[in-house]
């Protein structure tokens, strides 16, 4: 049985839930978000709690269980305090800069490298060797801070490249005379 599905989703003050259907809409100070619902599970608010619960006892429906509540979960993570991937950059003559919504890079190709954020999602820049992506939407904010990444990976000779803060880098032995 799930074990993170029995667990209920807590809704923090200034935090509001409505279900229409299988459709639940999370509005707080941030914004508002919702999530669709198979018809595997049925969702539930009463006193500031959202609890899921399976439709049977089939393996999808307690598989829909445990990801159903971490979606809630992450909803109501989102409009209270937003999610936020820190990125650095390593290498001579790489660097950063945000003008508007528009993210320029150096990364020592032959032309520099224009990302233009998507909606609900800010790029800041607080260093030249430093990006942060923050966001409402988990998925959002993973997948614009993987773009920015694959622009250029960290390679494992000197390690230059775009990284997320804290991630380790495998490093390789050069060659020998």
């Amino acid at each position: 049985m799930s074990r993170i599905g029995k667990k209920p989703v807590e809704l923090p003050s200034g935090v509001t839930a409505s279900v229409s259907g299988q459709t639940i809409e999370v509005k707080g100070p941030k914004g508002t978000r919702s999530f669709n619902a198979t018809d595997d599970v049925s969702l539930a608010v009463e006193d500031n709690v959202v609890t899921i619960t399976p439709r049977g006892s089939s393996k999808r429906a307690r598989q829909q269980w445990g990801m159903s509540r971490t979606m809630v979960a992450n909803l109501v993570a989102g409009v209270t305090t937003g999610f936020k991937k820190e990125l650095e950059i390593q290498g001579v003559g790489y660097r950063a800069q945000v003008q508007g919504n528009t993210l320029k890079l150096n990364l020592g190709l032959s032309h520099d490298v224009d990302y233009v954020a998507p909606e609900g999602v800010t790029v800041t820049a607080p260093k030249q060797t430093e990006i942060v992506v923050e966001g409402i939407d988990e998925q959002k904010v993973g997948q614009v801070a993987a773009e920015i990444r694959a622009w250029r990976k960290p390679e494992p000779y000197k390690g230059k490249g775009i990284r997320y803060k804290g991630e380790f880098i495998f490093r390789k032995e050069g060659k020998k005379k």
